[in-house]
């Protein structure tokens, strides 16, 4: 379960990632962040931010034309 929810619902690249970094930044080490996004590019850009910034994409799930994220903060 999420320790964090990010809702980016409506948001077009690259608000998506700004306002994850940005939350993830607040967050402890080994928090969990769910980040929900309805701009279908995020799903190459938040694999992409994990991978830059160490962060675990932990889960990937698209559900009702929306995208959520699990991400785990490094």
């Amino acid at each position: 379960m999420a320790d964090e929810t990010l809702d980016a619902s409506g948001l077009n690249c690259p608000l998506p990632i700004l306002k994850t970094k940005k939350a993830l930044s607040k967050m402890d080490t080994g928090k969990i962040l769910d980040v929900i996004s309805t701009d279908a590019g995020s799903v190459k850009d938040i694999d992409a931010f994990c991978n830059q910034t160490g962060n675990k994409l932990i889960s990937t799930v698209e559900k009702d034309n929306k995208y959520v994220f699990t991400i785990e903060k490094a």
